[in-house]
């Protein structure tokens, strides 16, 4: 999606990248809002005709090895339809130089990932502290 684009359709993909985000709590909300509003990441949209079945957000970053596309957000309705679309992500981030693409999310999707492998894991404690 372009971004001139965002801004008009925001209302109408953000519950689908928010309800994605709220599930994991690994990023928040208003960051992705941010980079996405601001052109520094990018929209991705899954549509049958119409209707906004999913979105996605990614973010370009900079590691001190390399460049590494984030997908930073992906949610919405009917993924057997719409994950096979995620090699076009990975084209754009081959083109745009990453070496890698990087997911954070549920565990499930090391499950449905074909090509990605677990590297790093994410543990946490809770404190007690709601």
């Amino acid at each position: 999606m372009p971004p001139s684009m965002v801004a008009d359709l925001w209302p109408r993909v953000k519950e689908h990248l928010f309800a994605a985000v709220r599930r994991t709590d690994l990023s928040h909300t208003e960051d992705i809002e941010h980079d996405l509003l601001e052109g520094d990441g990018l929209l991705w949209l899954i549509c049958d005709g119409n209707l906004i079945e999913a979105a996605g957000a990614t973010l370009l970053v900079k590691t001190d090895k390399h460049v590494v596309c984030l997908i930073t957000a992906l949610g919405g309705e009917n993924m057997d339809k719409w994950l096979p679309l995620l090699s076009q992500i990975e084209d754009w981030a081959r083109a745009e130089g990453a070496a890698l693409v990087r997911i954070m999310g549920r565990p499930g999707w090391a499950r449905v990932l074909k090509g990605y492998e677990v590297s790093n894991v994410v543990l946490e404690k809770s404190l007690g502290r709601d």
